[in-house]
This record gives structure tokens, C-alpha cells and sequence, in this order.
């Protein structure tokens, strides 16, 4: 822990190492463009200085994320959703789960996993292409993250292997051509304290040569017994024009997290969702701990071959390891016979992951006349050692009341511990894939994108002196299309497929395996409407997908998995972005989803067929507005969550809520202050169930914030 301590020195001396500019300019953060267009978009944007208008705080009509070519969100026949660095910096978030309300058709399950249209995922890209360090059970911090790109639906025809409800993009901070420096520091309730340095822009005179050079440091006792969480973020960047055609950028981020009191469980509630002890409960010792260091690095190198071609290739890799030690709760037990669980019985589980990863994807983009075609290739390997220890209640684990927790009572040290799993696998997955947008005429787009893909998977385990390897191929698709009937109105309608291969893990005999992939179909219609001379902006989507083999936690067995055979989520979706006066900013999204189980899998038919799928609220409204006071150069922003009933996985109740946020910012030369209030009125809610015995996950309680920022 003692590289914490730097930081106050780090922050001291980064602040001298390049002179004060007066004006804070922004970068990019388009992805899937050509060279010359990065360089000629970064020289606009980065002038311009926010007005309090919706059109340059709010909204991005970027839709290179759905298509991988630089074609706006207008003529993208699928649901995109931008939340610019503008947004992000509002709403004072510091990871994803600040941003849900922001998100049409997402709310949060657990750790890194969202339901996203009725299905629950943790399936991210950055800057489009595969490989998170942040492992399975760590929430991407949002520090280096210049834009958050949303694609609903599948992603399969050109992403490969994905989810049903939709694609999250973070697109990384890079070097910028102007100067580009800040220093935060935040400080907050639960002894919250943050502190952060971003120096950014020319190594050379004609901005040939940039730079990027950021560091991120916090620490905190979450409310919760037991806990104390750290976090802290390297990130470097270099970029390098090598002639007018051609870019090479590299990065490098370097991760370390400490999560002592973790991995959090939920809190234990009653069958109608009520809370059986204080929101304080923990199941773990305070010895407990989550603890993630992680390393990436990228390079991206883009071509202009000519005037109609351009090409692209990112090379990632990254490597990590996530030690886990904690106690889980495996019952709910009544001791005094009043009808209601006051206590549990616990196991003690010691984790070792270590990940290593990369991928390589090209693409190459073509304007021929009406056609904009897109050919490209991904490779991509995981490997991975799993080493997985438990001691039960025979073993010396004692259980732990809900009413009179008494922590320390044995030592860890001391339990008898068994060997569950040791493991090392293999898992390979690649695809080649093409695309043709045709514009018909200037008010007609046809797009069209295919990819053979497949996965080549091995496991070899160690305990069980046995090894298994599982192979497939498959096409994915997306037909879609865009017409503009007026300046007013743009339908959009697609239909698409995708496949997505169990984890090498989950396949093995113990767990219930193997399993078949996971496979699904989604047919999307919407409207993207412009009113007021375009200050507001309008989309409505209306979509139905099936699913195939999803895999859930076996209810009798804990250990193991069962596959359901179909699972159906339909829905609409609205959302509104609008300029509503010159100094007022509304960002407004609707969600409605329906999805259920229709055909479960033989032999679990009793625990899940024709029920809600878990953690699949029906509707959900979230809001963020923003008005700005110019004669003092300060602006006020307010925020609301709400989120409909759910269930847990074993029919638990997961009750709904509302929550409220609110902001205040002013600016004082080239200092901004912000103040931020999260969970304004203190409310007790569950963001999502699990399984009974582990209760629900509960939302944070109110949170404040203050901040300071200087920009030089």
C-alpha cells in the first residue's frame, strides 16, 4: 500500500512539467475513421467552447461504433447511444454504474454485469476491439474514458461473438494536437479522497509527436461492515503522425485495485424483498479482500492508402490477476422459530485467476460511389490458471447472525481448506466479416454485414487428471436500413442473429457441461425524430429477441449450471435529447421490456418455465437535466433513476425504487468547483437479487461529493 502515499508528490511534480494555458481545449473520441479524419477532426473539435448547448454538451451523432465506418447516427440502421465526456464529468461518475440512468433498456446486476434488454452480460470492447483487464467481477473505471458508446441489440455480424441486449464501447483518451492538461481532486463522504493529473498534447512543433500522460488514485470506507476499498490508474499515451496518411498510437494502463471487506454479497431480504437486517450487514471478515492488478496495451496504426481507401490495425494484449478471499453465505436459517431467517451458515473461498489475452483486428474501409464497403479480421486468445480453495462449516467456518454480527470470532488461517478447482484453459475465437453500405439514393441506405466466426477452446484439468476441448463455427448477420422521408423523420428498421460461446470454464463436466452456445435473433424497428430546428432529438426503437441456451446458476447445486432452452424480451425504448432553452439541457430515456422463459429445458421446467427472467425490470425512466447560469458562470443539474419491480434468480422479490441525484458547478477563472449529491433523499433499495440465500445487492446510500478541477 505504500505506492498510495505517492500520489501527493506525483501530483506536485506532474504539475510543473508543462506550462499554464488558459483556455482547456477537448479531444476526439471518434473511433473507426481514417487517419487524415481523426487529424482533421481533432483540430475542430478541440476548439470549441462549451456554450451550455445541448448540441455540444450532450449529443454526438457518431455512429462508428455500429458499423465501424464514419457514418452518422442518422443513417445507422440499429440504437446507438453516446454519453460524451461532458456527461460523464455532470454527473460526477467515476465508473459505469454512475451512467445506467443515462442508458435506455440497462440497469445494473451485479459487479461488472448488466441486464441489457432483459439479459444479463458484462460484454465490453475498447476502442472496438476485445480484451478488458478488468476481469469478471470489477466495475471499468471511467478515468481514461473519453466517450461511452452504446450499440443495442447483436453485435455478432461484425463484433463476433456477443450478446443479444447490445455492445458497450469505451473509447480511451489519446494524445491530443493542443495542450490538454487538469488536476481533480475530490474529496466525500464514507472518508472518501481522490486525486487525479491528465497532461496532454504537442511533443513537437508542428503536433506531429503528442502525448498523453494520466494518473488516478482513490480510497474509501464504503458504509458496509468491514470494508475499505483502492483504486489506481497509469495511463500513458503516444502518438505519432509518420506521414500525412499514416498514424501509430500506443497505450499503455496499468490498474491496481484493493477491495478489503469483498467480494460484496448482497443484503438478506424475505421473498417480498424486505431487508432482514441493517444495510450495514456484511457477510465478510474484515482479512476478506477482492484484490485486481491489471496491465494493457494498444497500438493502432491507420492508413489513408488514397483518397477512397483507408485501413486500420489494432494490436491488444493485456494481463492480470484477480486474488479473491471471502465468505459466502450458503443458507438462511431460522434459530429462534419466529418464521423469519436471522442467521446463515458460510463457506470460506480462496480464488486465484491469472489472465493473459490478446487480440489483433484489421479493417479496411472502401468509397466506391454509392457503396461503403468494410472488409476486416479479429484474432483473439485468452488463457487462463484457476486455482480455487473452500472450507466449509466442518472445516471451521462459523455462520454469522443478520440481528448480532460477531466478526474475528476464527481466524481463516485456521480452516481446514479442500482443492475445488485448478485449471488452466485455452480459448481462441476469430472471424473474418464484410460490409456494404449502399445509399440508393440520398434518402435511402441499405447496409449489409456477414461474418464467419468460430471458437477453438481447451481445458486441461489439473485435479481431475483430465483435459477437454470444444470447437464451433457459425455465420452471424445484420440486414438493415435507414430512409430520411424529411428534415423531421428517419425510420430505421434491422434484423440480426449472433452467437456466443459458453465460458471454457463452465464447460467442464463438474459445472454441468458442456453446454451448446448461446444463440439469438432480434428484429428492431425505430424512429429517429429532429424538431425545433434540430435543438431536439427524438428516437423511439421497438425490438423482439429470443435467446437460446442461456446459462443460469442450478438452483439445487450451487456449483453447477443449467442451461434454459428459450428465453424471449421484447420491448420500446425512448430517448430524448434536447436543447429546451438556450441554457437548458434534458437528457431523458424511457425503457419497457418484456422478457420471460418460453420453453425450459428439460428437467428445470419446475424452477423456470414461464416465469420473468431474473433481474429484468419492465420499465424504466431515467433523467438528467442541466441549466446554466451564465451571468455566473455556474450551472445547476438534477437527476432521477426510477426502476420497476424485478426478481431474483429463485423467484425473490426485488422491489422497485426511485432515486434522485443533484449537481451544482461554477466556474471561477480556470478553476471549476462541483458539488454533487447522489441518492439525494437517503433512500434503502436493492439494485438487483441474486439468490435468496445471498440476498440482495443494495444501492448506495447518499453520497456527496466536492470537486475541484483546474485546467492549465
Amino acid at each position: 500500500m505504500k505506492s498510495f502515499a505517492l500520489l501527493p508528490l506525483a501530483v506536485f511534480a506532474a504539475s510543473y512539467l508543462q506550462p499554464v494555458y488558459a483556455d482547456t481545449q477537448s479531444q476526439t473520441a471518434t473511433t473507426g475513421t481514417s487517419a487524415s479524419q481523426t487529424k482533421s477532426d481533432s483540430s475542430d473539435v478541440e476548439h470549441i467552447t462549451v456554450k451550455g448547448r445541448a448540441l455540444s454538451l450532450y449529443r454526438v451523432d457518431d455512429g462508428s461504433t455500429a458499423l465501424k465506418t464514419p457514418t452518422p447516427i442518422e443513417r445507422t440502421p440499429q440504437t446507438v447511444q453516446v454519453l460524451p465526456e461532458q456527461l460523464i464529468e455532470d454527473q460526477g461518475a467515476t465508473d459505469i454504474s454512475d451512467l445506467y440512468r443515462s442508458i435506455s433498456g440497462v440497469s445494473q446486476y451485479n459487479y461488472s454485469w448488466v441486464t441489457f434488454r432483459g439479459f444479463r452480460q458484462d460484454n465490453v470492447r475498447y476502442d472496438g476491439v476485445q480484451g478488458d483487464p478488468y476481469g469478471d467481477f470489477s466495475t471499468p473505471l471511467l478515468f481514461n474514458i473519453q466517450q461511452v458508446q452504446v450499440l443495442k441489440g447483436p453485435s455478432g455480424a461484425l463484433y463476433g461473438a456477443g450478446d443479444p441486449g447490445g455492445l458497450i464501447n469505451y473509447v480511451t483518451k489519446k494524445p491530443s494536437y493542443t495542450p490538454n492538461n487538469k488536476l481533480t481532486l475530490k474529496t466525500g463522504n464514507d472518508q472518501f479522497n481522490s486525486a487525479s493529473i491528465e497532461l496532454s498534447g504537442p511533443l513537437t512543433a508542428g503536433a506531429d509527436q503528442r502525448y498523453r500522460l494520466g494518473f488516478y488514485q482513490d480510497h474509501e470506507n464504503p458504509y458496509r461492515n468491514n470494508t475499505d476499498s483502492r483504486h489506481r490508474v497509469f495511463d500513458g499515451g503516444y502518438a505519432i503522425d509518420l506521414d500525412e496518411d499514416t498514424t501509430l498510437t500506443l497505450q499503455l494502463t496499468n490498474v491496481k485495485e484493493h477491495e478489503s471487506g469483498a467480494r460484496m454479497r448482497g443484503i438478506p431480504t424475505d421473498k417480498d424483498g424486505n431487508f432482514l437486517t441493517s444495510m450495514r450487514w456484511n457477510q465478510n471478515e474484515k482479512s476478506d479482500f477482492e484484490q485486481l492488478e491489471a496491465t494493457s496495451y494498444q497500438a493502432r496504426l491507420d492508413h489513408d492508402i488514397n483518397s477512397w481507401l483507408s485501413t486500420n490495425v489494432t494490436l491488444r494484449y493485456y494481463h492480470n490477476q484477480e486474488l479473491q478471499k471471502y465468505h459466502e453465505p450458503t443458507s438462511m436459517t431460522d434459530t429462534n422459530g419466529d418464521g423469519v431467517a436471522d442467521y446463515t451458515e458460510r463457506q470460506f473461498r480462496d480464488q486465484n485467476r491469472k489472465n493473459n489475452a490478446g487480440s489483433v483486428t484489421a479493417n479496411a474501409v472502401a468509397q466506391l460511389d454509392n457503396h461503403t464497403l468494410l472488409v476486416g479480421a479479429e484474432l483473439f486468445q485468452q488463457n487462463q490458471d484457476f486455482l480455487y480453495y473452500r472450507a466449509n462449516t466442518a472445516d471451521g467456518v462459523v455462520g454469522i447472525s443478520y440481528d448480532d454480527p460477531q466478526y474475528g470470532v476464527t481466524d481463516p488461517n485456521s480452516y481446514v481448506m479442500h482443492l475445488v478447482t485448478d485449471t488452466h484453459s485455452k480459448a481462441i475465437n476469430y472471424g473474418l466479416y464484410v460490409q456494404d453500405q449502399w445509399r440508393i439514393t440520398q434518402a435511402w441506405d441499405v447496409t449489409g454485414s456477414a461474418r464467419f466466426g468460430g471458437f477453438d477452446d481447451k481445458i486441461d484439468d489439473h485435479k481431475a487428471d483430465e483435459s477437454d476441448s470444444y470447437s464451433d463455427h457459425w455465420v452471424s448477420y445484420r440486414i438493415g436500413s435507414t430512409y430520411k422521408i424529411n428534415d423531421n423523420l428517419h425510420p430505421y428498421l434491422s434484423w440480426a442473429n449472433g452467437f456466443v460461446p459458453q465460458d471454457v470454464s463452465d464447460q467442464l463436466s463438474s459445472a454441468g457441461g458442456p453446454f451448446d452456445p448461446e444463440e439469438s435473433q432480434e428484429a428492431e424497428v425505430g424512429l429517429r425524430t429532429y424538431w425545433l430546428d434540430n435543438r431536439i432529438n427524438l428516437n423511439l426503437a421497438a425490438y423482439h429477441i429470443v435467446k437460446k441456451n442461456i446459462l443460469q446458476t442450478d438452483p439445487d447445486d450451487t456449483d453447477k449450471y443449467v442451461a434454459l432452452g428459450k428465453v424471449r424480451s421484447q420491448g420500446l425504448e425512448m430517448d430524448l435529447i434536447g436543447d429546451l432553452t438556450e441554457n437548458w439541457v434534458l437528457n431523458l430515456n424511457y425503457a419497457y421490456n418484456d422478457t420471460v422463459v418460453k420453453d425450459a429445458t428439460d428437467g428445470i421446467s419446475r424452477s423456470y418455465d414461464g416465469k420473468r427472467f431474473a433481474n429484468s425490470p419492465r420499465n424504466q425512466l431515467g433523467i438528467w437535466t442541466r441549466y446554466d447560469f451564465k451571468s455566473i458562470a455556474s450551472a445547476i443539474s438534477f437527476g432521477s433513476n426510477y426502476v420497476s419491480e424485478q426478481f431474483s434468480q429463485d423467484g425473490y422479490r426485488v422491489k422497485a425504487y426511485n432515486v434522485f441525484d443533484a449537481a451544482w458547478q461554477t466556474n471561477w477563472n480556470t478553476w471549476l468547483f462541483q458539488l454533487n449529491v447522489k441518492n439525494l433523499f437517503d433512500k434503502k433499495y436493492a439494485v438487483s437479487g441474486f439468490l435468496g440465500r445471498i440476498g440482495e445487492f443494495p444501492g448506495e446510500h447518499r453520497r456527496v461529493y466536492a470537486t475541484a478541477t483546474y485546467k492549465f
